[in-house]
């Protein structure tokens, strides 16, 4: 056995069903390792999609994400889907090749120093020095990947350590880091107070972020907000906690968020902010909205507590764990009056209606789009207007949200649909993404079709970078600078090349037919609706 043998070994050892990459002469000793393994290799097209895949993978798996790349630009590619799944908690493990340890710091050819490139947005980072060290590394990056706010961990393995021997393997059976502690279970004088508090107040608000997603706990949520009836609002990465018509559901806050969602964050005396960062898209001005109310902040990341807003009452530990022991607790509340003033602001915004015939409305689109796909779909939105629409207008059942937040990455669409399916390949996954997006990872097409994986992708298309072009028609009154992406490319032609069906949408009257026979292709197919560039969300 060598050090790539134990790198197999250990993905073996955890579970690993997939490993999203690109070879190169640095990281072939593990690609030869890994044959026969029995763990499934996707080649993507290009580095940066690895970590989106594998990143799709672990949002809807539950698994710690895996990607492999070789070195120099093979690992400068992966940054900056590392750097999306760090804004975003996503578990990965990364691994990249590295030239032979007695040449780093040489300057050789290939080299990059990746673990001080990525130092800043992961959650550790390991250069291998010895194989012997492989097996306690990957356990202990798994284990971090995944325990306490997950993020992504990197490993660079020099080439020559791939093909070290080793004496013998012997995987940890467990991690014991002593500066590494999560906590998992909520202070009980904690719980107690906010059980307190929530007896005092008289307008209760739960706002869910995307930390109910990554700790599994959207049902111990859903039973505690239904159980004492408190209305429940989102940040955008925790859109799908309660489905969108869920009697307590209120939208979603923030700069592109419901004006009945943010009217409930204004007017709510008691807050729950349950694994939200009180991020500036969020909440702008968190000392104005939070200054007059209770405010408890729920979170695995004791870091996030109080760094944007002063909570009342900071609560550390795992969602599921805390609401548990919320539910074990026996109240008498009533709520009513509270959830009939919000009633009554959830009406003066209708949804939007599609037209009869003529122009597309992207957000009449969207919404009539999320209500033709099954009821547990995985709906992925890209970056740019198509997100905000998507967030606006999706309508949510049992299924889930998915989407770049903190760090906005356009071109995430594609590739993180491609591995939430694989995730549940029995699931439906439709990623809509703008031209602009699209076009930054559409090679990703070439390794849809190569691994026969279904995934419906939808382009929202006119011609230009909507958000952008938007922001200068408001900010700079209409003088408008490098956003025309011109008439390129034909995306009919380019469907043909890869053998994918397409479809095409120009009048919303035929919204309802088109959608029935894009939904209906067995495998991968492209949809295309025109809409106008003046468009605004």
């Amino acid at each position: 056995m060598n050090g790539a043998d134990a790198i197999v070994r250990s993905l073996q050892k955890e579970g690993v069903e997939y490993v999203f990459g690109y070879p190169g002469v640095a990281i072939c000793p593990f690609y030869n390792s890994i044959l026969g393994s029995g763990i499934r290799t996707v080649l993507v097209r290009q580095e940066q999609n690895a970590a989106h895949e594998a990143g799709g993978y672990a949002r809807i798996s539950g698994k710690v994400g895996v990607a492999v790349v070789t070195s120099g630009p093979g690992a400068t590619n992966l940054i900056t889907g590392i750097a999306t799944a760090f804004a975003d908690s996503i578990p990965l493990v990364c691994i990249t090749g590295q030239v032979d340890s007695t040449l780093m710091g040489s300057d050789v050819f290939q080299e990059a120093d990746i673990s001080g490139a990525c130092e800043s947005f992961v959650k550790y980072s390991y250069i291998v020095r010895d194989a012997a060290d492989i097996p306690r590394i990957m356990k202990e990056a798994f284990h971090i990947a995944s325990t306490g706010r997950k993020g992504p961990v990197l490993i660079d393995v020099p080439q020559d350590i791939q093909m070290q021997p080793l004496s013998r393997f012997e995987y940890p059976e467990d991690v014991s880091l002593r500066t590494y502690k999560p906590t998992v279970e909520g202070h009980a004088v904690q719980i107690r107070k906010v059980m307190q508090e929530l007896q005092k107040a008289s307008r209760p608000l739960v706002c869910a972020g995307g930390g109910v997603h990554l700790s599994g706990a959207a049902p111990e949520v859903r039973w505690f907000v239904e159980r004492y009836h408190i209305p429940v609002v989102t940040t955008m990465m925790g859109l799908g906690t309660l489905p969108t018509e869920h009697p307590l559901f209120y939208g979603m806050v923030g700069n592109n968020g419901s004006p009945c969602g943010n009217r409930a964050m204004m007017e709510s005396d008691m807050v729950l902010m349950v694994g939200a960062r009180v991020a500036d898209r969020s909440i702008r001005q968190p000392e104005l909205v939070m200054g007059d109310k209770v405010l408890v902040h729920i979170d695995v990341d004791p870091a996030e507590i109080g760094k944007n807003a002063g909570p009342t009452i900071p609560l550390v530990g795992d969602i599921g764990s805390i609401f548990r022991e919320f539910n074990r607790k026996e109240l008498e509340l009533d709520f009513s009056e509270w959830t009939g003033v919000l009633n009554g602001y959830r009406t003066e915004v209708p949804a939007p209606e599609a037209s009869e015939g003529g122009r597309v409305d992207p957000g009449a689109f969207i919404r009539t789009l999320s209500l033709a796909m099954e009821p547990d779909a995985v709906y992925v939105a890209d970056v740019g207007q198509n997100q905000l629409w998507s967030c606006k207008n999706a309508v949510m059942r049992e299924g889930r949200f998915l989407t770049s937040g903190g760090m906005g990455t356009m071109g995430y669409a594609v590739p993180a649909a491609l591995g939430a399916r694989l995730a549940d390949p029995g699931r439906q996954v439709v990623a809509v993404c703008g031209d602009g997006g699209f076009q930054m990872t559409m090679m990703e097409l070439a390794t849809l079709q190569q691994y026969q994986i279904a995934v419906k992708i939808v382009v929202l298309r006119n011609n230009t970078l909507g958000l952008v072009r938007q922001y200068q028609h408001f900010s700079y009154k209409d003088r408008f600078s490098v956003v025309d992406l011109g008439a390129y490319p034909d995306l009919e032609r380019l469907a043909s090349a890869y053998d994918i069906p397409y479809l095409h949408l120009t009048d919303a009257g035929e919204t309802e037919r088109i959608l029935k026979a894009f939904l209906a292709e067995p495998g991968t197919a492209l949809l295309e609706v025109r809409i106008d560039p003046d468009e605004t969300v």
